[in-house]
């Protein structure tokens, strides 16, 4: 609802009706009448930061000032924002600023400060946005004042109600998938079938390869070629992670060959690759530590008789004799898988929950610098997550959390802000103590 609230008396002993909001001021943002209007106090209706003043000839030593302080804008203030808003804005941004326009930001409710900090990085060239450069550069503070009060006065714009269906978190999609592989690798991918390989402890980057190399026929087997067959490259990746963050177990197998022995051998030529206790520090080549005998094994003989194409590996299995084979299996299956060293991704609900420390419960934020999330437009939220992880905008806080997010995290966290209701909020002003 629209933000007009009675102050208390001033010092002029009258009632004076103000739009409570906070906004930026410096030493050149307040002129003429918005200057005169922080006279009499109550309620603050514009305070926060502002970038220094001069950025637009001085982009490359731009400032933020953290002062706060407060100014106020009168219902005339907001009435001249709306005015400049018609002319400037609602092409693109919807008359009410809620915006019909793919890609284009709601603007109705947002939090005054950020709006007039966003105007004068475009009126700086901070944010290259050639479109938006042309609309503010000759704003002065003043109208910029204005115009972030009076988007901070309207309605804000209703849930978004045809976000798409939120994809499945990773993990739980591949736990989904893993049903298909549990009968021959065991569940949660430890083996307890000889021959068929523990899929724990293995890098997620290895699996992927693997499973689409059997897909493409590099790797015969005809039942995993027939089983990999429908899956997608999101799905090979959603499994791979799944097996990568389970607790890695030694397959529930029997091994024949002497430990002893095959540690010597794998001392001597396999652990530059594989490491010394068969857990690999390069995500290409597997881990062997608590892999099935059998299949060590089976692979060996694969690789000497190259129906598995790998140089490197046909000459060094070339040399070994049916017993070496053995021995170097039950040496490493005889080892303490350990995790790949892969962060579990974090669920929907987690993400959200670190988004909402800054952005606000729901994603309506309480502090006037940070941007409220929630009913913006669902593809506006997907576009900007993904200019800061590919650090086209920049913010440093924003880069650094949205580094890791994958592209059902970029969806999946759009998707949920855009369906939050969004709310309207007032900042008040208390005396000092």
């Amino acid at each position: 609802m629209p933000r007009l609230i009675p102050l208390p008396r001033g010092e002029s002993g009258t009632h004076q009706d103000r739009t409570c909001a906070r906004m930026p001021r410096s030493n050149d943002a307040i002129e003429g009448k918005a200057r005169a209007s922080a006279i009499g106090a109550g309620v603050v209706l514009l305070a926060g930061m502002l970038i220094a003043p001069g950025l637009h000839a001085q982009k490359a030593t731009a400032k933020i000032s953290e002062d706060l302080r407060p100014i106020y804008a009168t219902t005339q203030d907001v009435a001249q924002g709306k005015r400049l808003a018609d002319s400037q804005c609602a092409r693109c941004h919807g008359p009410a600023g809620v915006s019909s326009a793919e890609g284009v930001p709601n603007l109705a409710a947002q939090r005054p400060v950020y709006l007039f900090r966003e105007m004068r990085a475009y009126q700086g060239g901070v944010r290259e946005v050639q479109l938006m450069h042309g609309e503010v550069q000759f704003m002065s503070p003043e109208a910029l004042i204005q115009v972030s009060a009076y988007y901070a006065n309207l309605d804000p714009a209703p849930p978004g109600s045809v976000a798409a269906a939120a994809r499945p978190d990773p993990v739980q999609a591949g736990k989904a998938a893993s049903a298909a592989c549990a009968g021959c690798h065991g569940e949660a991918g430890v083996s307890a079938t000889p021959g068929m390989p523990s899929l724990v402890g293995l890098d997620p980057q290895y699996l992927v390869v693997s499973m689409k190399a059997y897909k493409t026929g590099d790797r015969q087997n005809d039942i995993m070629k027939t089983m990999v067959a429908p899956f997608a490259e999101a799905d090979l990746t959603n499994l791979a992670t799944y097996f990568a963050v389970q607790k890695p177990l030694r397959a529930a197998t029997p091994a024949s060959g002497d430990k002893a022995a095959g540690q010597q051998a794998a001392n001597a030529g396999c652990g530059g690759c594989h490491g010394a206790q068969g857990t690999s520090g390069n995500p290409s080549v597997p881990s062997l530590a608590g892999q099935d005998a059998a299949y060590l094994v089976t692979a060996l003989q694969d690789y000497k008789s190259g129906k598995r194409a790998d140089s490197t590996m046909k000459g060094l299995a070339a040399s070994l004799s049916d017993a070496q084979q053995a021995d170097l299996a039950a040496f490493y299956a005889s080892q303490n898988p350990q995790p790949p060293n892969v962060r579990k991704p974090l669920t929907s609900a987690e993400w959200a929950e670190r988004c909402d420390r800054c952005h606000g419960t729901n994603g309506n934020s309480t502090d006037p610098r940070v941007p409220a999330l929630a009913s913006q437009r669902v593809e506006y939220l997907k576009k900007v997550m993904h200019a800061y992880r590919n650090g086209t905008r920049r913010n440093p806080e924003m880069e650094a959390m949205s580094a890791t997010l994958s592209e059902t995290d970029i969806d999946n966290l759009a998707n949920h802000y855009a369906r939050q209701q969004a709310r309207g909020i007032v900042f008040v002003t208390v005396p000092a103590r």
